[in-house]
């Protein structure tokens, strides 16, 4: 009888996953299907390992999920290390290993320098962004004006018709230089913002993407109707909004509840704000078909027949204000590499 033969494990770099991965509609997709399968139930996800490197100003994740009814699932090593850009090194950085969820064995490693991470989290950020914003948003306010400020925006016009962006940067010049770039780039009118006030007054959708250890936005910043994606927060010492934003917006949705109750927002809240806030989880608002903008909360008067009531509910839902935390979780990296994994194998 022949002995079953194990295939050797495939390596990519990240230059091949960069030709095959990135921010289009099918990602989106992908990493959207990933949220109705956390809010359905139907995926195994364990708590992240995380391990501080203070002295350096780094840390490092360890993520992983399996989805039921996927062939692969994947374990991510994501450092970030925040003194790098000084270095001219990325803060970012990691691979993932990809394994059959048949057999456990290992299938292929994505030698990826963070390069998914950085697109999956882009692409949460556009999730929450078409669930949660107003349809009609067309101004961005941008907190942070590194790496993933960028991908955010350019995943968001997948879901919106972004017309103008402003920007705000602890150092001015890079903000600056940001602008620039960007306007360039994507043909945006985009300025930058010495104050977070005046960054954040016209906005539709304000993305913060920062490392900060201080909040940065409270309630009174943020205008009426707006969407809050933050983005920043994914470990302890991290925080990008004021208790008020999340106690008085009228829906805080997280990717994961656990995990904003130690890594993101949701730390940040004494037992009496933490009582006063309503949390939601975005997968299973997707997986349920909740619109928020839609009015849905009022479905009974819409369904009443009166136009007029319809109207006042639309209305209504144009001044919600809306805030997502997302702190970044396995099965977006499991999906995101099941992607890289199957475009690789069609080349």
């Amino acid at each position: 009888m022949t002995e079953p033969t194990q295939e050797s494990m495939q390596t990519y770099s990240r230059e091949q996953i960069e030709q095959v991965v990135g921010l289009d509609a099918t990602a989106l997709g992908t990493i959207r299907d990933a949220f109705i399968a956390l809010g359905q139930g139907k995926v195994v996800q364990p708590p992240i390992l995380s391990m501080a490197i203070e002295e350096a100003n780094g840390e490092v994740d360890v993520k992983t999920a399996h989805i039921q009814g996927l062939k692969h699932f994947a374990i991510k090593i994501s450092p970030g290390f925040f003194n790098n850009p000084a270095r001219g090194l990325p803060s970012l950085n990691g691979l993932m290993v990809v394994f059959s969820a048949e057999t456990g064995l290992a299938k292929a490693l994505l030698d990826d320098g963070g390069y998914l991470t950085a697109i999956r989290t882009a692409l949460a950020g556009a999730v929450a962004a078409e669930a949660l914003s107003r349809p009609d948003s067309k101004r961005v306010a941008l907190i942070g004006a590194g790496e993933q400020a960028s991908l955010q925006l350019e995943a968001l016009r997948l879901v919106r018709d972004i017309e103008s962006v402003d920007v705000w940067a602890r150092d001015k010049e890079r903000g600056e230089r940001f602008a620039r770039d960007t306007e360039q780039r994507l043909g945006l009118t985009v300025r930058s913002h010495d104050s977070l006030h005046a960054v954040c007054q016209n906005a539709d959708i304000i993305i913060t993407a920062t490392p900060s250890h201080t909040p940065l936005l409270d309630y009174s910043m943020l205008p009426e109707g707006v969407h809050v994606t933050a983005m920043g927060s994914d470990s302890p010492e991290k925080r990008e909004l004021e208790a008020d934003v999340l106690t008085d917006c009228d829906y805080f949705v997280c990717d994961s509840r656990a995990q904003s109750e130690i890594n993101g927002e949701l730390k940040g809240l004494d037992e009496d704000q933490a009582k006063a806030c309503e949390v939601y989880e975005l997968g299973k608002l997707l997986a349920d078909g909740r619109r928020l903008r839609d009015g849905d909360q009022n479905s009974g008067d819409q369904n009443s027949g009166d136009q007029n009531s319809g109207e006042q509910a639309e209305t209504a839902t144009d001044t919600l204000i809306t805030v997502a935390d997302l702190t970044g979780t396995g099965v977006q990296d499991t999906a995101i590499a099941s992607l890289a994994l199957a475009r690789l194998a069609q080349r």
